[in-house]
């Protein structure tokens, strides 16, 4: 268990880095940080100067847990536990502070953003409160391990076990920013989409007419010939795997073919006989 409990500093000072440097260096900081809700606890004017304090606040809290050292004798000393319990002391502190941030804003500004991870429109969700209680529990670790080390019972892990938790950890931080879902979130659900094809339609005879007309309708077939058509829909018949449409064309009739397999527009046909 020391090994997982040890690796909690790097886990904190991953995230803390990535939030603080968005809002240093962020481009588009000034011209957002209005729309977030701190500016509605500090004022627009101040949401700025604000959100770069935070910034510096969570790059020196990393720092001091990725470079603990304690000096003696003006010579940098050693890396050890005890040397994480400033940095996770700070950690929790400023963890629990997001996590009274996040109920103001959920509660003062619920349509607004927390500002978080720099500038982004969505307002604060389970998940923003899910990302700062991680972030929470891994520093109260940081701080038992340095504080009291015999708390951390010594068991003996499979090597590579405290590697995969660190992952699993920092993709879970990850999976529950959605500011990132832009990047991986909404691909997925398109990739599903087109696995899944939920708009497709079953190889049955009980397709509903409005389904095979909202096809119909998105079709360049229906788009060539809707400006000649003079009616609504006549008549319908299914056969071999598709539904005939009739409408009447000036003095001609067209005869759509809908499949009623599928939502390809493009798999839709006319024909305009004479009447």
């Amino acid at each position: 268990m020391n090994g997982i409990a040890a690796s909690q500093p790097y886990v904190i000072a991953f995230f803390l880095l990535w939030a603080g440097l968005m809002k240093l260096l962020s481009r588009r900081m000034r011209a957002q940080a209005g729309q977030t809700a701190l500016a509605r606890l500090t004022g627009p004017a101040r949401a700025v100067p604000v959100l770069r304090l935070v910034g510096l606040a969570e790059v020196a809290v990393a720092t001091a847990l990725l470079l603990p050292a304690r000096l003696f004798g003006g010579a940098a000393a050693v890396l050890s536990p005890s040397a994480h319990l400033v940095g996770g002391v700070a950690a929790v502190l400023l963890s629990a502070g997001f996590l009274a941030y996040l109920a103001y804003a959920h509660v003062a500004a619920p349509t607004a953003s927390c500002g978080c991870l720099g500038t982004h429109a969505k307002p604060v969700d389970a998940r923003s409160f899910a990302r700062a209680g991680l972030l929470l529990a891994a520093a109260l670790i940081t701080v038992l391990l340095a504080g009291a080390p015999g708390l951390v019972p010594a068991v003996t892990l499979p090597a590579g076990l405290p590697e995969v938790v660190v992952l699993a950890e920092i993709a879970a931080l990850l999976a529950l920013s959605s500011e990132l879902d832009r990047y991986w979130l909404v691909p997925l659900r398109r990739l599903l989409v087109r696995l899944r094809r939920p708009l497709a339609l079953a190889p049955t005879g009980s397709v509903p007419l409005e389904a095979s007309l909202h096809l119909l309708r998105r079709s360049p077939a229906y788009c060539s010939a809707s400006a000649q058509l003079t009616s609504d829909v006549r008549d319908t018949w299914d056969e071999d795997g598709l539904r005939f449409v009739v409408y009447g064309a000036r003095d001609r009739t067209a005869v759509f073919a809908v499949p009623l397999v599928g939502d390809d527009p493009r798999a839709v046909k006319v024909a305009l006989v004479n009447a």
